[in-house]
């Protein structure tokens, strides 16, 4: 088994619902993100899947994130944008990029800040 990772990163604001404390004002994070792709084969080349393949994919998802504010976008489906909810859709999203290619989306790790992160996966 392979385990490629691809890291990118947006910028967007948001504010978190329901949440006593200073996050429930306004305010922004610039987001980085690592999606971890699994690979059982390699092709005649000797590669699992083409790094641009994965990177192409998860631009065009961070491209619908960027400069947005989170709370009003119809791909949050009224979820607060919390890092959690915003992993778990970036994965899904992942999932949908990837299903023309011999590869599976095994994990997305999102860092608001530079100390603070979380992983999900669908395990």
């Amino acid at each position: 088994m392979y385990l490629l990772n691809v890291s990118d990163s947006f910028s967007a604001a948001h504010r978190l619902c329901g949440y006593q404390g200073a996050c429930s004002n306004l305010h922004g994070h610039n987001w980085k993100v690592r999606v971890g792709i699994a690979c059982d084969t390699l092709d005649e080349i000797g590669m699992a899947l083409d790094y641009g393949i994965i990177k192409g994919i998860l631009s065009k998802i961070l491209d619908m994130l960027d400069h947005e504010y989170l709370n009003d976008l119809p791909l949050l489906e009224g979820h607060n944008p919390t890092s959690e909810n915003l992993a778990r859709i970036i994965y899904h999203e992942m999932a949908k990029g990837l299903e023309p290619y011999p590869a599976k989306i095994r994990e997305v790790e999102i860092y608001e800040s530079e100390r603070s992160s979380v992983v999900y996966t669908d395990a």
